[in-house]
């Protein structure tokens, strides 16, 4: 390595408790973040999707504010900006918020889109055989939508993982912040930073290997049609 380069250094925050619990906060952001964009996504998602434009188009406004400005900027406005309109947030409201309000815009738009990915014959059908709204939506539109919604999903939740870091700004005590605090102390950049990247890869790494078993069960579901029984639709829509 290259001059002032230290390996003791490195593997003492290799395995350092303070860069470990950094590393702990980023997963638990991730899994706040990730669960309620979802809820908000999906919401989004079905007003986007409504035909009554008191729904459609504030929903396309949230998406259009959020997709479109960074997700920085966000937080700094709402850790420094509310407050100045009386709505004071802590640190980790602030990030968990912040985090929550992107993520959705996009996961809106990935559900919508594994939703209208469905060609509507099949929810026509689905309708013309008795099937109200809400089970057409859950027996025939969301598994299938679901083969679509869960790779790209998993990238956002693999994106996400590195994007937290972008919460230290606002002094979140995440992985990155814990790290840049530690060099401010102890003056090892490089073998600090090395350390950082190290975590982030092992917890992207971590999470390929769930996502992939994840794609390959509603694939599953999917590929061994023999195994399960086949209702032929078009004889049962010509006997009515």
């Amino acid at each position: 390595m290259g001059q002032g380069w230290s390996w003791s250094g490195f593997f003492d925050y290799l395995f350092n408790p303070y860069i470990l619990s950094g590393a702990v906060t980023t997963l638990w952001l991730t899994l706040a973040a990730i669960a309620g964009g979802l809820v908000v996504g999906c919401a989004l998602a079905l007003a986007r999707l409504s035909s009554h434009r008191w729904l459609a188009a504030p929903a396309h406004f949230y998406i259009w504010v959020f997709r479109g400005t960074p997700l920085l900027v966000q937080l700094i406005i709402i850790f420094t900006g509310l407050p100045q309109l009386g709505l004071k947030l802590s640190v980790i409201e602030s990030a968990l918020l912040g985090l929550i309000l992107n993520e959705a815009a996009y996961l809106a738009e990935i559900v919508r889109g594994g939703i209208q990915s469905i060609p509507a014959w099949q929810t026509n059908a689905a309708r013309a055989v008795g099937f109200s709204s809400a089970q057409t939506m859950r027996y025939i539109v969301l598994p299938q939508a679901m083969r679509l919604i869960v790779p790209t999903l998993g990238n956002s939740i693999n994106g996400l993982l590195k994007t937290t870091s972008i919460t230290s700004v606002i002094s979140m005590e995440e992985l990155l912040r814990r790290t840049q605090v530690l060099i401010q102390e102890k003056f090892m950049v490089l073998e600090l930073f090395i350390v950082a990247a190290i975590y982030y890869l092992l917890m992207t790494t971590a999470w390929d290997f769930i996502q992939r078993r994840i794609e390959r069960h509603y694939g599953r579901a999917y590929g061994n049609a023999s195994a399960a029984p086949v209702v032929p639709a078009e004889p049962a829509l010509e006997q009515r």
